[in-house]
């Protein structure tokens, strides 16, 4: 996992709308960029029906959310229709980003070891800078869990 403190590492990768989208481009403003396994899966639903609920509390904040897993553009924007996701889903097939912020890792389910994605957040600064990270995440309190570390 990448550390408190730490220059958050730039990305390129797509969105759901097949658009550009750059970490640097959001400097100046707070990002919650949330790591998940795979669209359309019960728990990677749940976390993000819960991000949209609390949706309007990070707008109200000014703050991005963005989610990125290794799905598809095409996989994304009809996950991101199917439940009304009103923020970006980026994807990166290519681990990229996944990567560059230490989330693909080992897993083992039912005994069987293989690699994945470890569902975790990472909160940054209008700098550019991590200011919190959340290894190993529950998807149902994920976004309130954020929330409530900005409202400290």
């Amino acid at each position: 996992m990448l550390q408190v403190g730490t220059k958050a590492p730039d990305f390129t990768l797509s969105d759901q709308n097949g658009n550009t989208v750059q970490l640097s481009d959001f400097l100046g403003k707070k990002v919650v960029l949330y790591f998940y396994p795979r669209d359309n899966t019960p728990g990677c639903t749940r976390q993000a029906c819960a991000f949209a609920q609390d949706y309007e509390g990070f707008r109200s904040k000014d703050i991005v959310v963005i989610g990125v897993s290794k799905d598809s553009v095409a996989s994304h924007k009809k996950f991101a229709e199917k439940y009304e996701l009103p923020f970006i889903l980026v994807s990166d097939p290519e681990l990229q980003a996944i990567q560059a912020y230490d989330v693909w890792q080992e897993k083992k389910l039912y005994g069987k070891v293989s690699m994945g994605v470890v569902r975790t957040s990472y909160l940054i600064g209008e700098d550019g800078t991590i200011l919190q990270v959340l290894p190993k995440v529950k998807p149902d309190t994920n976004a309130a869990d954020i929330l409530a570390f900005l409202q400290a």
